[in-house]
């Protein structure tokens, strides 16, 4: 009866160990697979909005200085996988802000309205998936170069302005399912106004930084 029952306990143990081995199999292999089908997308599409915030074109006497209002920006980003952590990516964004005059006491003055074309490529670096809660993050690091342009309105008069821009950004993928998911960004364009392009007057002014919030879909395909 003892060797009955110590060989039933030693089967249904066995038929246990079978069943874990089999299901931890199954799963390795699925996210195997999913990885698999992952990497293979080779590129990304983010449509996104956030809010832009400007840094100062020009610092005067007495307190004084030049720039932008906040206000809401609107893009699109794609990116083209050239290795597993690695992305060519391209940008092309939009925003519509008054251009204001700091004046201690009276405060920001509009001196002109602003349409703003943002436009850049660079690299992103994709850092190792990991998960919270049962959801895959995926954090990231964006670096490259580009350009803003001005197109300046006031009254009946109209300039343009364009200036170089370099860019370094940081954010993260938070999946939703295979091949789309949420993307949250910050990103900074560093440069300055070009002030002879829009006044003719050949004056460098201070590098200022734009930072931009942004989220979007991201559709992997």
């Amino acid at each position: 009866m003892r060797t009955t029952s110590y060989v039933l306990a030693t089967v249904r143990a066995g038929a246990l160990v079978t069943a874990l081995t089999l299901a931890g199999a199954t799963s390795a292999h699925a996210q195997s697979r999913g990885a698999q089908l992952e990497r293979g997308k080779a590129f990304d599409f983010t449509p996104y909005g956030g809010f832009m915030i400007f840094g100062d074109y020009m610092k005067g006497p007495l307190g004084t200085s030049l720039s932008n209002a906040p206000a809401p920006v609107f893009g699109a980003q794609l990116g083209m996988r050239l290795a597993p952590n690695i992305s060519l990516v391209g940008n092309v964004a939009g925003a519509s802000s008054d251009i204001k005059a700091g004046i201690p006491i009276l405060g920001g003055l509009s001196v002109a309205h602003s349409n703003i074309l943002l436009y850049d490529a660079g690299l992103q670096l994709d850092i190792p998936v990991t998960t919270m809660g049962g959801t895959s993050v995926s954090p990231f690091i964006q670096a490259g170069a580009g350009a803003i342009r001005y197109d300046i309105e006031e009254s009946i008069v109209s300039t343009t302005a364009t200036n170089f821009a370099g860019n370094v950004g940081l954010g993260a993928d938070v999946a939703l399912g295979n091949g789309f998911g949420v993307r949250v960004m910050a990103k900074d364009y560093i440069g300055k106004f070009d002030f002879k392009d829009a006044t003719f007057v050949d004056y460098s002014g201070e590098t200022a930084h734009r930072f931009a919030f942004s989220a979007g879909l991201r559709m992997s395909f």
